[in-house]
């Protein structure tokens, strides 16, 4: 029987991608895979669902106020805009998250509708892209199994910070055990192409 999925991008915002404020390294490589299995999820009616960190100017998490990170994806600003090459359809949901000044959020599940969106629409099965896989990916994707679904990590679609070298791998490590499937775009779009060829002909 087809399980209900969605595809949920992370974070592809100018501030997480080479010139930005805090930039993954070769962040923007993911945008081009992320298109097409968008593409894919668009043309055949699956939810589509986006992530933004979207701060105040003065939060938590930003090195002024004793943070880890420089200010980065201030809501309003440029550098919290989506990538301008991502594909964004009309219809996307877009999760605002982090916007409180005092509370740091890394999941795009903690503090916003995101779970009971997903309810809604009687989502079972998730497929997660974006980034970055060793802070906001690896949360995100953590708390979708904890909230009962089935997480694919798109994996030629996610990359790391990398504060530490090993922090993609220590967070591959903790995704995998925790339950993720790993995937790729070429076999999610494989996959999806193949699930609706089987729906149309039965």
């Amino acid at each position: 029987m087809d399980r209900r999925c969605a595809l949920l991008v992370v974070d592809v915002q100018r501030d997480f991608c080479p010139g930005g404020a805090l930039p993954v390294r070769e962040g923007d490589r993911v945008v081009a895979p992320i298109n097409e299995l968008i593409s894919v999820f668009e043309k055949e009616g699956y939810p589509i669902f986006f992530t933004r960190d979207w701060h105040p100017a003065d939060h938590v998490s930003f090195r002024p106020r004793g943070g880890m990170w420089p200010p980065h994806c201030v809501k309003n600003t440029p550098g919290a805009g989506f990538h301008p090459r991502l594909q964004v359809p009309k219809d996307a949901v877009i999760i605002s998250k982090a916007t409180k000044k005092d509370t740091e959020a890394y999941s795009g599940f903690e503090g916003t509708s995101l779970a009971e969106q997903l309810r809604g629409l009687h989502v079972k099965e998730l497929y997660v892209a974006g980034l970055a896989s060793d802070y906001c990916v690896k949360n995100t994707v953590l708390d979708g199994i904890a909230e009962g679904l089935a997480v694919d990590l798109v994996t030629d679609c996610v990359a790391g910070v990398n504060v530490k070298p090993s922090d993609s791998a220590t967070a591959f490590r903790r995704m995998t055990a925790a339950g993720v499937i790993k995937t790729t775009s070429e076999e999610v779009i494989r996959m999806i192409g193949g699930r609706v060829a089987v729906s149309s002909s039965s």
